[in-house]
């Protein structure tokens, strides 16, 4: 039988007050003071000046307990009952009866002093624990379309950090780092601190405190049997188990799938296939693959960034048509969402589903074949990749297959940084123009071109100007200057979507009139998006689908296609195909003549 009183060699109890010390309401004492821990130089302890003063201030006293005690009491609750989206953010949310707040109360009131500290200071941790990684998936939720991976999102923080710099300055994001670092240390102390003062207050009104559990625990049972409701929402919560309950899933199925898909990769329908085979119906063809960041189906079907959009690609397609081309499009469901477009090119480029960044290492440490990399295995194409978004080394180049990369600093690019975006997509077009598609060569091109003035945070963003005028870039210094300011418009959801529909605009823009200028009888474009906008931007619950569409003066090359049944024009019809991201590989080799030759790893 537990012992839930102690004999002490006080002639009074712990809790009773002497004459000489009235009792202040409220007054708590720690149990088994002892003077050792409580004394300070000169003789005089800690606990004699606080009764001192709460003796002298009783009202002061009587509010400070029920503040700190009441403060204590929320910041737990909330912490359990924290929604892990930004949207369920709201006073419903926190109108439940934690199932976790129950059962932390009947073991503190069980355990003895010392473990019950530990206990308390664990639970307190714990709290911490959960809070951030709500704090996580909110952020996560918010840019990407899911929630925080323990298993594989680690590395992405660093890049966020980038970003920020990239867009608010060096010193912001350098600022936010140890922000988050103490914010999450402070929360740590802060909720520690609260989870062992409830435990020491529940110990002191044991009796009390037993009931009270006891009739939490009958009406938390009482409404999760009758699935009672209470504005929207279930009555009996176990959201704080729930959700780590999740993260330990999620981090769990995230190290299988590792392995299954590392032997699933192994495996290529093309992996064999000779190089006489691959790509025969291309050759003697400049084939150009370009991405459009963020360029998402919400740009050509959302009712504030749709109208420019749309206006943008039917007068591209009627400037094409009028220099010769035509154009077939359609839809590619995207591996990733709001950010990480790596994922989206190697998809794209590998045939199978990268949505992580665990795959997208695994993948690339291998020798699996990408389209781009069929190109230069068939012989017949120089390979050449175009990244003004690259500012490092680069290892995956050789998995890709190209024989050159520039990036940028390859560009000669002397004018200003638009955000995050290192150069203007018109000038990175003109600079590839000039170095590498208008150069005599031996065999025909085919280039990888990654275009990012239509990055996030969409501020500023550049302008067309005369294609005899771009020089060393410097002509933008005045545009980027005249321009928004990213923290003016990274706040603004109505603004940001403006902005991201003008930045859409601006790329395709630079695309069609690149290829409408320096195209010929033998260029082929093939031009996608990457991936949706981040939530705040697409909306919520918006698909991951991207336009595709292909590019061409041959008519033969989009006879290869008739079957696929996309729309004429660059602007696919709302009920044109739709095909996940990792099948563009294998219909476009299929399309254009190669023959399988499997490789099972």
């Amino acid at each position: 039988m537990p012992v839930f009183t102690r004999l002490r060699q006080s002639s009074r109890p712990v809790d009773a007050p002497s004459e000489a010390e009235p009792e202040t309401p409220g007054d708590e004492r720690p149990e088994e003071e002892t003077a050792a821990n409580e004394r300070e130089p000169g003789g005089r302890s800690r606990l004699a000046r606080l009764r001192t003063w709460r003796t002298r201030h009783p009202r002061a006293a009587r509010a400070l307990t029920l503040v700190t005690t009441t403060f204590a009491a929320a910041l737990i609750l909330g912490a359990l009952l924290l929604p892990n989206t930004l949207p369920a953010v709201g006073p419903k949310s926190f109108t439940r009866i934690p199932a976790e707040a129950v059962i932390g109360a009947v073991v503190v009131l069980w355990l003895p002093r010392r473990p019950r500290l530990v206990a308390a200071a664990l639970y307190g941790l714990g709290l911490t624990a959960l809070t951030a990684v709500n704090l996580l998936d909110m952020g996560f939720n918010e840019y990407l379309g899911r929630g925080f991976n323990a298993a594989l999102d680690w590395d992405l923080l660093p890049d966020a950090q980038a970003y920020v710099g990239d867009t608010l300055g060096g010193g912001v994001a350098t600022a936010a780092a140890v922000g988050a670092i103490v914010l999450v240390l402070l929360l740590a102390a802060v909720m520690v601190a609260a989870t062992v003062r409830l435990s020491d207050l529940l110990v002191r009104h044991r009796p009390r405190a037993a009931r009270g559990a006891l009739i939490a625990g009958v009406v938390w049972v009482t409404c999760s049997a009758l699935g009672l409701t209470l504005l929207g929402g279930p009555i009996a919560s176990e959201r704080g188990a729930g959700a780590l309950r999740v993260h330990a899933q999620r981090t769990v199925q995230s190290l299988r799938d590792e392995a299954a898909f590392a032997k699933h990769a192994q495996a290529d329908t093309f992996g064999n296939t000779p190089p006489g085979q691959l790509l025969p119906d291309l050759r003697g063809k400049d084939v150009v693959f370009t991405f459009i960041e963020s360029y998402g189906r919400s740009a050509i079907e959302d009712p504030i960034m749709a109208p420019g959009v749309d206006r943008t690609l039917d007068t591209s397609t009627r400037a094409l048509a009028k220099a010769g081309f035509a154009a077939r499009s359609g839809w590619l469901t995207s591996a990733t969402y709001g950010g990480s477009s790596w994922l989206g090119h190697s998809t794209t480029m590998s045939g199978l589903w990268i949505d992580n960044q665990r795959r997208y290492r695994t993948v690339t440490a291998g020798d699996h074949l990408t389209l781009t990399k069929a190109f230069r295995k068939s012989g017949a194409w120089d390979t050449v990749g175009v990244m003004p978004g690259v500012q490092k080394g680069w290892p995956e180049e050789k998995w890709y297959g190209l024989d050159k990369l520039y990036d940028a600093y390859d560009l000669g690019y002397k004018g200003p940084k638009f955000s995050w975006s290192t150069m203007p997509d018109q000038y990175a077009l003109e600079a590839f123009q000039r170095q590498v598609h208008g150069r005599k060569r031996d065999k025909p091109l085919m280039a990888f071109v990654i275009l990012t003035s239509s990055h996030q945070p969409w501020a500023p963003i550049p302008k067309m100007v005369g294609w005899d005028e771009l020089g060393d870039g410097s002509r933008f210094d005045a545009i980027e200057k005249a321009g928004n300011k990213a923290s003016d418009i990274i706040t603004d959801t109505t603004r940001s979507r403006q902005e991201y529909g003008k930045s859409i605009q601006y790329s395709v823009t630079s695309l069609t009139q690149w290829l409408e200028r320096y195209g010929t009888d033998d260029t082929v474009l093939v031009f996608l998006g990457d991936h949706q906008p981040m939530a705040r931007v697409s909306g919520t619950r918006a698909s991951r689908d991207v336009p595709v569409s292909i590019v061409a003066k041959d008519p033969k090359v989009l006879d290869k296609v008739a079957d696929w049944n996309w729309t004429e024009g660059l602007k696919p019809d709302r009920d044109a195909p739709v095909w996940k991201m990792s099948s563009f590989r294998d219909r476009f080799l299929k399309a254009y003549g190669s023959t399988p030759h499997r490789s099972k790893g």
